[in-house]
């Protein structure tokens, strides 16, 4: 059982259920760009992330696209989907290179019915990522861009830890602004010795000070996580206990 114990959501589920969707799953690493699921295409297989990042995205008619949402190590993408054979509303990639759980939908479906505890656990976290997919456009509308770059950074700091590989051009378009802004913030941000970055890479220095200029939408994630699940967020997010949120 030590391959899914990357997992939160897994993780949270009885011993015995557990044991009975195991052997169901495969272990797979998926680099950056893979695509998981097409817009308004149906869903193959139900992913449970033990390391990496999933990106929710919302394409638009001129070819943008902009992020709704990160789903890590303390999530699932495709479960409820594959409950009733919803199609995806999102174009859903990797964003950072990552090692997989992943059962076919159809498998998915069977040991859901079979298991209450698995099926209730799924929708749970469906209404948390609507409600992060909510605060997202809430974020867009009215916080400033490097507020929102900091909520971005931090969230991935959770997923993942300081070291991020992400170019300035995918965190533009995942924002929905231009490269010269993020180029801009980004500067500002290394000048104030907050990241340091190099082609292809963020390293964030100083957590506790890029929480200060994130806007309240990072904090509010967290709390929406503890809400529908109970814990504190620092058992789903290990490295967050590191620095006191400011």
């Amino acid at each position: 059982m030590t391959h899914i114990r990357g997992n939160f959501l897994l993780n949270r589920l009885p011993r015995d259920v557990l044991s009975s969707i195991e052997p169901c799953l495969a272990t797979v690493e998926l680099p950056p760009g893979e695509v998981l699921a097409e817009t308004h295409q149906p869903i193959e297989k139900v992913y449970f992330p033990l390391s990496g990042i999933i990106s929710c995205m919302v394409e638009l008619v001129d070819g943008g696209a902009i992020e709704t949402g990160m789903i890590g190590r303390d999530g699932v993408f495709g479960a409820t989907q594959a409950l009733d054979g919803r199609v995806s509303v999102s174009h859903v990639k990797m964003q950072v290179r990552g090692r997989m759980s992943v059962v076919s939908s159809r498998h998915f479906r069977q040991l859901a019915d079979q298991l209450p505890p698995l099926r209730k656990l799924m929708f749970d976290y469906e209404q948390f990522l609507f409600a992060q997919a909510q605060q997202t456009a809430a974020c867009n509308a009215v916080h400033d861009i490097q507020a929102r770059a900091c909520k971005w950074l931090l969230r991935m700091h959770d997923l993942v830890g300081a070291d991020l590989a992400l170019t300035q051009e995918f965190l533009a378009q995942m924002m929905g602004v231009r490269r010269t802004s993020i180029t801009a913030v980004a500067c500002a941000l290394q000048e104030e010795g907050m990241i340091s970055y190099r082609r292809g890479y963020i390293h964030l220095l100083d957590l506790a000070r890029l929480r200060k200029c994130a806007c309240e939408c990072h904090e509010a994630v967290r709390s929406n996580y503890s809400q529908f699940f109970g814990h504190n967020i620092e058992k789903a997010w290990p490295d967050a206990r590191r620095v006191p949120y400011a």
